[in-house]
């Protein structure tokens, strides 16, 4: 009689002997513990999540409970929405959506502001703006050509006030006619 060798032959998708472990530690499969709110730490992952979701919300919904349609008649622009205290986003038949400038007034940047505080007169402005939009009964819009960034300029009256005066007399704004723009990061608190 021959004597064989103990050689185990190989194959392919056999199963591993226990006995063949060379010591690796043994695959526990848990399933995945749902949070509790009854530990604190539920709560703070809970008021987290929520959180990042309002600050992703906020500004979209404010926007669109601020969202103001304009005039009463079908054929004239509709104001859409306020971008800042001098730019909106309307809607012309015939043009689509499009950004338009307010003419006759400028205000503080929001979008890059040189200091903090030029930050803080473009929010108030841009908000007195949403309100006075809001609260108008007539909006008029009358285009008057595009600026060098390709929005519309245009020239808005609500209840047959000019905006830029009413911006300028709530201290929102300054008279702007074009050319060099002073800073509003050196002007005296409005």
């Amino acid at each position: 009689m021959v004597k064989r060798p103990k050689v185990i032959p190989f194959r392919r998708g056999a199963r591993r002997h226990r006995t063949w472990d060379l010591g690796t530690p043994p695959r526990h499969t848990r399933k995945p513990q749902r949070p509790s709110l009854r530990d604190p730490r539920g709560y703070l992952r809970l008021v987290i999540v929520l959180a990042g979701l309002a600050l992703i919300a906020l500004p979209f919904g404010s926007a669109a409970l601020t969202t103001v349609f304009a005039p009463k008649e079908r054929d004239g622009c509709r104001v859409l929405s306020v971008t800042d205290g001098d730019t909106i986003r309307m809607y012309c038949p015939g043009r689509g959506m499009e950004k338009a400038r307010l003419i006759g007034f400028d205000t503080p940047e929001i979008f890059s502001p040189r200091c903090a505080s030029e930050l803080y007169r473009g929010l108030r402005a841009k908000w007195a703006l949403r309100a006075m939009l809001w609260q108008a009964d007539r909006i008029s819009i009358v285009r008057q050509g595009e600026d060098r960034y390709g929005r519309a300029l245009v020239f808005v009256a609500l209840d047959d006030v000019p905006v830029a005066r009413r911006m300028i007399d709530a201290d929102h704004a300054r008279a702007y006619a074009g050319g060099q723009r002073a800073g509003w990061c050196e002007a005296k608190d409005m």
